[in-house]
């Protein structure tokens, strides 16, 4: 399982993103350059369409690649209550020919992204990943280096971390915590429910700028 948030930022003020996050998480930013390939299964599969996303990570010598499968989210009153949504997920580590093997089990193209940004992974009382990027779509098959933005000026924010079902209750309170010193630059949400941008990013933006990240906001 994993928890997840997410919500979206004006580019202007990614650089102030990483000085305030680089001072709440105390480790340095990883560079972050993903191949994502999102396929669905044939009718031969059976009537209930499944999705898998094919990921590889650019920015290894030698590129890797990751299958993962998102299934459902947590339902019923107390996840109503969250802020944050909790899904069942599951990965694992594939060799270069995975593509083609789903292609040979019936399994179509929908569609591919690049993601291009930075993250930050760190304990803050769980493991919680931060991935900032900017998303951009492939005008022709597989041709990452032809890439176009999505959302010219807008960057996604993610916020994740695995859970179980004994301990999702304390990731959940994890996550809202940490979120809240995020809350001046950028809102999160449960994936799919958008907020728009903060009306206080600007002014939180150059207050973190003008002293390197020295305020408290």
């Amino acid at each position: 399982m994993e928890c997840v948030v997410q919500g979206i930022i004006e580019t202007q003020h990614v650089e102030a993103l990483e000085i305030l996050l680089q001072g709440l998480c105390g480790v340095r930013r990883e560079r972050l350059r993903v191949h994502e390939i999102c396929l669905k299964s044939g009718p031969n599969l059976g009537a209930v369409a499944s999705e898998v996303r094919l990921i590889c990570n650019l920015e290894q010598t030698e590129p890797t690649w990751t299958v993962r499968h998102i299934g459902g989210a947590m339902r019923g009153a107390g996840a109503e209550q969250i802020s944050v949504l909790v899904r069942t997920m599951v990965e694992s580590k594939a060799s270069k020919n995975v593509l083609r093997l789903f292609y040979a089990l019936g399994y179509k193209l929908d569609h591919e992204l690049l993601r291009v940004g930075f993250a930050f992974h760190f304990q803050r009382g769980t493991q919680i990943t931060v991935t900032v990027s900017s998303v951009n779509k492939m005008l022709q098959l597989h041709a990452t280096d032809e890439a176009v933005p999505v959302t010219p000026g807008i960057q996604l924010v993610e916020v994740t971390a695995p859970a179980t079902s004994e301990n999702y209750t304390e990731v959940v309170a994890a996550i809202s915590s940490f979120c809240e010193y995020l809350a001046p630059l950028l809102h999160l949400s449960k994936p799919g429910i958008s907020t728009g941008v903060v009306p206080t990013a600007a002014a939180a933006a150059a207050s973190l700028m003008s002293d390197g990240g020295g305020t408290t906001l």
